[in-house]
């Protein structure tokens, strides 16, 4: 077979379904992009990231000799919603924030309430 192992290869989506979506590659071979293999988020619906004619680039992950059949990576090319997200807070952006504007308030807060006090 003329495919290898992550190899990048474009194809035409023919068809979806609830557990991904085929794609030609050429007048022999096929393959599948598994829902888990388009994003590293929740997919939803396969139609917010691939349609049916949409032309794509996919990464090869395996190759079926016997069946001309590729098992095919859409996120591994392609920003999805859960790499662009940004990175949690690091250790010491955490330690900057804690408590300190309440303690810096605080005083005013009990000043402010005594003179509430009836």
């Amino acid at each position: 077979m003329k495919y290898s192992i992550g190899q990048i290869v474009e194809g035409v989506v023919t068809g979806i379904q609830a557990y991904g979506a085929f794609v030609q590659i050429d007048a022999e071979t096929t393959g599948l992009i598994h829902i888990s293999e388009l994003s590293d988020g929740f997919v939803k619906d396969i139609n917010l990231f691939v349609k049916v004619k949409d032309v794509v680039k996919v990464k090869v992950l395996e190759v079926d000799e016997k069946t001309h059949q590729l098992r095919l990576s859409y996120k591994a090319l392609h920003e999805t919603p859960r790499r662009s997200r940004p990175k949690p807070f690091k250790e010491a952006q955490r330690d900057s924030l804690g408590f300190s504007t309440l303690a810096q308030a605080l005083p005013m807060w009990i000043t402010n309430a005594k003179k509430e006090k009836p």
